[in-house]
């Protein structure tokens, strides 16, 4: 991924303290008479200066000392931490992902080496994909025993550097102050992401004094690039000309702070938008301008008019594989206006006539400023006709089925007029997360987490434990499937613990359903491995002490929802749905977005 990264290890395990680039950029005087303390004491100063309030994480011997500093900051005069126990690392990092994402913080994981550190790799990728800013601090064998394989040593930096942001062994207790300022700077700046500490247990242990330090620069280091001012006139040229303009709002609307911006953007030039996966809650569902969700299964209108706009102006997304279908085909008659914080996302994936670099809360204002009043009615109207088609073939059909087994876009549907659009949407990866994206309902910002780039089953139960924590007033709904629901069904046990009121909507349907449909439609219906035989969920939610229901018929959803909502504290209602529900519209693996299916084929057969 050609995303910004800040590796000082060059991959290896530091053998020597780093210097001048590749080290503390100034070492902090020590200040003479004070008390020294333990590395442990020291990362716990550390992050009470970053404003940590809440860290997940997961104990074990080479980061026991770190656990038992932790232990008076979570108690008495000395408490600053929440810590929540979560039942595996994999978890703790998708926990503090959900958390970052609704509340715009750094989240935090804590857990030990070897395989405890190797468990949070899968969230690290994902918070890389996804530009989610968290901070991982994994223990390790002391510094005398690196190389040697000692017990759960594992070289964490030479791992984790190519899917973090920045990774640093801290080898000293007297580097702590500045390795976690410098880690927290790095994870919240610019396009946000991860950060992994590797913190060998002698550093843990051994004393220092306390040297508060703060990093705010970086050398080589240009987390928001000043824009470009003619590229701004360029593009305010380019769509103040335009007869047929389209905005694609992605993730770093949300990350930008800059949904207000976008608003004002858009509304301006009237120009319609579409949103990604990751920017569904960047514009609300409700908005006029607002035409759909883009990519493989997203909504037809934007998808085909996307094939006929004159200038498509795309802020915050990458242009993912996703989103544009083959890119040799996609929107070649369209001036590219590509608006990013990331200078490696341009022309990575699509090549822009015009790329505007810098923070979109900075960037999208100036070119609101250059912009005329405009009225693109025609064009908006002439997305009316594929939208009703839509609405006609398969949202009507989706969401007010009249007979058969219960739908997935039903029960979707029936949450969101519940919780009103107000609601934080969770899910997990599959069929659950195209159809609770699709029908879920947006009018608050940061209210969609989800597993974007790397499409993570199991990201779902932990996330949304984050999310409850990162937005206590907010209820949360976490939708999921029965396979990705039982890839970190653990968790269930730090929902119990801590009583997180996290909405599970189970909807089960005994398989792998992402996988089955694509199976029935490229590998000639060929199911394998794919069906399931899954527990009884109720005998689980009883023994965790959970709340549930079970919807069989449709006629029982609306009161099973409401009395969901109105259950204090977590909940699990399972639905029992059509085995054999596709999710539609879709766009075929090698075709063109507007060769996008209404109705799926079951007979389509395509290379995949």
């Amino acid at each position: 991924m050609m995303k910004t990264t800040i590796n000082d290890n060059q991959g290896k395990s530091i053998s020597t303290p780093l210097s001048h680039g590749d080290g503390p950029e100034v070492r902090p005087e020590k200040q003479g008479g004070e008390t020294l303390i333990t590395g442990a004491e020291a990362l716990m100063r550390a992050l009470k200066e970053e404003g940590v309030k809440t860290i997940f994480g997961y104990p074990g011997g080479s980061i026991m000392p770190v656990f038992d500093a932790l232990y008076d900051y979570t108690r008495g005069e000395k408490k600053a931490f929440d810590h929540i126990l979560v039942r595996h690392e994999q978890a703790a990092t998708h926990a503090a992902e959900g958390y970052a994402r609704v509340c715009d913080e750094v989240g935090v994981c804590i857990v030990t080496s070897g395989p405890g550190a190797t468990n949070t790799l899968t969230g690290v990728a994902d918070a890389m994909m996804d530009s989610t800013p968290i901070v991982v601090i994994a223990g390790q064998v002391g510094v005398g025993v690196l190389g040697t394989d000692a017990f759960q040593e594992v070289d964490l930096v030479g791992v984790a550097q190519p899917i973090s942001k920045w990774s640093y062994q801290i080898r000293r207790p007297e580097d702590i102050a500045w390795a976690v300022s410098r880690a927290f700077y790095i994870a919240r700046t610019g396009r946000p992401g991860p950060v992994v500490l590797d913190f060998p247990k002698n550093a843990q242990v051994d004393k220092t004094e306390w040297v508060p330090t703060k990093v705010d620069f970086v050398r080589s280091y240009v987390p928001y690039p000043t824009p470009d001012q003619s590229a701004i006139e360029q593009a305010a040229e380019l769509i103040n000309n335009a007869k047929r303009p389209l905005v694609l709002v992605g993730h770093g609307v949300e990350l930008g702070g800059a949904q207000n911006e976008l608003v004002e953007f858009i509304e301006k030039a009237d120009m319609p938008a579409a949103r990604t996966l990751l920017g569904l809650s960047a514009l609300p569902t409700d908005h006029p301008l607002n035409m759909g969700m883009l990519g493989m299964h997203g909504n037809y209108a934007p998808n085909i008019k996307t094939q006929e706009a004159d200038v498509i102006v795309a802020v915050g997304m990458r242009f993912s594989d996703r989103d544009t279908g083959t890119p040799s085909t996609y929107a070649r008659q369209a001036k590219i206006i590509h608006l990013d914080i990331d200078n490696s996302e341009i022309n990575k994936c699509i090549k822009s006539d015009v790329a505007v670099v810098g923070d979109c809360k900075v960037t999208l204002p100036a070119i609101t400023r250059l912009l005329n009043k405009n009225n693109h009615r025609e064009w908006r109207d002439s997305f009316a006709e594929y939208h009703q088609q839509e609405v006609d073939k398969v949202i009507t059909p989706a969401i007010h089925p009249t007979d058969g087994p219960l739908l997935m876009g039903e029960i979707v549907n029936a949450v969101a007029e519940a919780t009103k659009g107000d609601a934080v949407l969770v899910n997990d990866v599959g069929q659950n997360q195209m159809f609770s994206c699709r029908y879920f309902k947006y009018n608050k910002k940061r209210s969609v987490v989800t597993s974007g780039g790397l499409g993570t089953m199991g990201f779902g139960l932990p996330a949304a434990v984050g999310a409850t924590f990162g937005a206590p007033d907010r209820t949360v709904c976490m939708f999921t499937g029965d396979g990705g629901f039982q890839m970190n069904i653990q968790e269930l046990g730090t929902i119990m613990e801590n009583q997180c009121p996290v909405k599970v909507i189970l909807m089960n349907n005994n398989y792998l359903g992402n996988v089955r449909q694509w199976q029935d439609m490229f590998f000639g219906q060929r199911k394998s491995f794919t069906r399931m035989l899954n527990p009884q969920y109720k005998l689980i939610a009883d023994a965790y002490h959970i709340p549930y229901e079970v919807v069989i018929d449709r006629n029982d959803l609306k009161a099973a929802v409401e009395k969901m909502l109105a259950t204090d504290g977590p909940f699990i209602l399972e639905c029992a749905v059509k085995e054999e529900d596709n999710v539609a519209p879709m766009i075929a693996p090698g075709a063109s977005i507007d060769e996008m299916m209404l109705e799926i084929n079951i007979e389509t057969k395509l290379d995949c």
